[in-house]
């Protein structure tokens, strides 16, 4: 069964490093639980809460990197956060808020569409007075 984003699963501690844990999920599946993502409390040594061989449940925060998972322990039972969108009255209701991320990567690819066009048309008017020369 392939692992999804979000999903809870049971695995095994199987080494422990200064920065996280790595965790067996079966099946060739393998990822680490970041020394950020053990406890809600402040951890400074991994090995107080973990150790080599402990069986865990982690939910599953990241697509694989080099065939690792980004796994957290202490989201566990914790459902999904869901982002909600504040906007002014005058704003239309799908567009991102002014000066978030969204809104400026939205200008971005708005801007980056338009030059693409301006650069295809321009080269297009070049190769069409190459062909009428000849």
């Amino acid at each position: 069964m392939p692992i999804e984003i979000g999903q809870e699963v049971d695995g095994k501690v199987t080494g422990i490093t200064n920065y996280g844990a790595f965790v067996d999920l079966g099946e060739g599946n393998v990822g680490l639980v970041h020394i950020s993502q053990v406890s809600d409390s402040y951890v400074t040594d991994i090995n107080q809460f973990l150790k080599t061989g402990d069986a865990v449940k982690v939910k599953v925060l990241g697509q694989p990197k080099d065939k690792k998972f980004d796994l957290s322990i202490k989201q566990v039972g914790k459902p999904q956060p869901i982002f909600k969108k504040s906007y002014t009255k005058n704003r239309d209701k799908d567009a991102p808020p002014p000066g978030s991320f969204e809104d400026k990567i939205t200008r971005f690819l708005k801007n980056s569409e338009e030059r693409l066009v301006d650069w295809k048309r321009n080269i297009e008017e070049k190769q069409g007075a190459r062909k009428s020369k000849h």
